[in-house]
């Protein structure tokens, strides 16, 4: 499932995290806090809306999301 989501811009991922209900709640330097209702959450790294995240990143921001690959078609992250 990584491999298809290598390329998305971090701005895309961010606009999934809100459209499935994670709320923006803190930042430190170049790390931004995520949290949903449910108790989930995700800190994502970044300095620019437009950079890629490597693949060790990426996994662990979707195993925080817990995010299945139905979940990020129905977000429109992969097709």
């Amino acid at each position: 499932m990584i491999h298809k989501l290598k390329n998305i811009p971090v701005r895309d991922l961010l606009r999934a995290l809100e459209q499935d209900g994670f709320q923006y709640r803190k930042r430190k330097g170049s790390q931004r806090v995520y949290r949903h209702r449910d108790g989930r959450r995700v800190a994502i790294h970044y300095h620019h809306p437009k950079d890629t995240l490597p693949p060790g990143t990426l996994q662990n921001f979707l195993q925080g999301t817990y995010w299945t690959e139905d979940d990020l078609r129905r977000l429109g992250l992969i097709i």
